[in-house]
């Protein structure tokens, strides 16, 4: 009888091979798979802790993950996961809301590493304008849907800054970092969106205040070089980077001469800036990150160089217009401005029809106006050398909101005698999920 007794009370035998992997047991990344047991279909062995009181433990994180609700009901969780990372980026927003285990795969880096390697992520545009009531707001442009989709308010030290940095590291995380405080001055303050959690974040502050600053990425690190700040030498010199991987900030060599940049790119490498001095001269520099050295430059590429500007596939745009339905290509060989993209379908000289932003786009250049009307240019196919015949195929638009609009407001703004713009664009970027 107590033999049968004991064989009753035996603790049966775990399995492992037949687990199924529950992907948000604490695995933020791809690394996290070393944890898994060896044989083990992607799973973690229960931890069993021996207790006197077995009734008052804590179940283990393997047990809750094995007694908790399927991600899809019917489904094992790695077929769920092979289907929800091919719903459409537009729909993620209220895949969060379905249960906390959806909102922790939809704001891992498991889920959109996944939707990487299938060449699914989809790219949105990202404006920040400044209203008329000087009110920092943004949007964000599904160019699939062509659908302005809303986002969380900009935070508060944000909402009236002036002269704030804008750049986008690990392709999901805008960066607000510097600027002035209507009040409070020149700010170090740094802040993040993440386009996987849809929000802000706080990061490291830079070393030094700045506002009017000239900002770039290379390699994943965020650099930041002269600008102004409050004090008896307002025009500065100083640079930094910051590293996302040590999340922290550090000096690097200073710039040959103080400079507030108006203009800035990284071509073939290296960092151009070009802004004017502490005595108002036009000044040019270029960073080798290399070396970490400045040095000043006065070639053909900085003579002729005009905002916005991009670096696209090793060739270097810049907008001939103001409407941004010219591009200009940069010639190293003859180290000159000699080569045009014309669209023939110029919409006028307002300023809210001016070019403020030419960004990457799904490999085309993307060109965004203050009245959020956008044209996209395919610039490889400019290559054959048959612009004349192509140039009304290589221009497309995406969206023109506001175009119709505009041009009743201009017009009524010219016959009233106000020409004061509504808004303008601060800032753009395209953001990757």
């Amino acid at each position: 009888m107590r033999g049968e007794l004991e064989r009753v009370i035996q603790p049966p035998l775990v399995d492992s091979t037949a687990c199924l992997c529950r992907v948000d047991a604490g695995l933020k990344t791809v690394a996290g798979a070393k944890r898994f047991v060896p044989g083990a279909k992607l799973c973690l062995q229960p931890e069993i802790k021996p207790s006197i009181h077995p009734t008052r433990n804590k179940p283990s994180r393997g047990d809750r993950n094995r007694n908790q609700s399927p991600l899809l009901p019917g489904l094992p969780d790695d077929l769920a996961i092979a289907c929800l990372i091919r719903v459409p980026r537009i729909e993620h927003r209220k895949l969060r809301l379905v249960c906390k285990r959806w909102y922790r795969l939809l704001s891992g880096n498991f889920y959109y590493s996944l939707r990487k390697s299938l060449g699914i992520m989809e790219e949105w545009i990202y404006v920040v304008k400044r209203d008329r009531d000087r009110k920092i707001s943004w949007h964000a442009f599904d160019p699939i849907h062509q659908l302005w989709q809303p986002l969380p308010p900009v935070p508060k030290e944000y909402s009236e800054a002036l002269g704030f940095g804008c750049a986008v590291l690990s392709g999901c995380h805008l960066y607000l970092f510097g600027g002035k405080d209507p009040v409070k001055g020149s700010m170090r303050r740094v802040i993040f969106y993440s386009a996987r959690t849809n929000k802000w974040h706080r990061a490291p502050d830079m070393l030094r205040r700045r506002h009017f600053f000239g900002s770039c990425v290379i390699n994943n690190c965020l650099y930041v070089a002269g600008g102004e700040n409050e004090g008896v030498h307002r025009t500065m010199r100083s640079a930094e980077v910051y590293d996302p991987n040590k999340n922290r900030w550090s000096f690097i060599s200073e710039m040959s001469t103080a400079m507030v940049p108006f203009i800035g790119v990284v071509y073939e490498g290296k960092w151009y800036l070009k802004g004017l001095g502490s005595h108002r001269q036009v000044l040019s520099e270029v960073y080798h990150p290399d070396s970490d050295s400045w040095f000043l430059v006065y070639d053909g590429m900085v003579s002729g160089w005009r905002n916005p500007s991009i670096s696209f596939n090793g060739q270097l745009y810049a907008l001939d217009c103001k409407d941004g339905c010219k591009l200009r290509v940069y010639d190293e060989v003859s180290d000159s401005w000699s080569k045009l993209i014309d669209s023939r379908m110029h919409m006028g000289n307002s300023q809210a029809l001016e070019a403020a932003a030419l960004v990457p786009l799904n490999g085309k250049l993307c060109i965004i106006r203050n009245n959020m009307s956008i044209s996209v240019v395919n610039v490889s196919r400019s290559e054959d050398g048959n612009d004349t015949a192509t140039a009304e195929h290589l221009w497309e638009i995406l969206s023109g909101k506001g175009q119709l609009r505009t041009m009743v407001t201009n017009l009524w703004s010219n016959i009233s005698g106000k020409s004061r713009l509504k808004s303008h664009i601060v800032h753009c970027q395209v953001l990757q999920s």
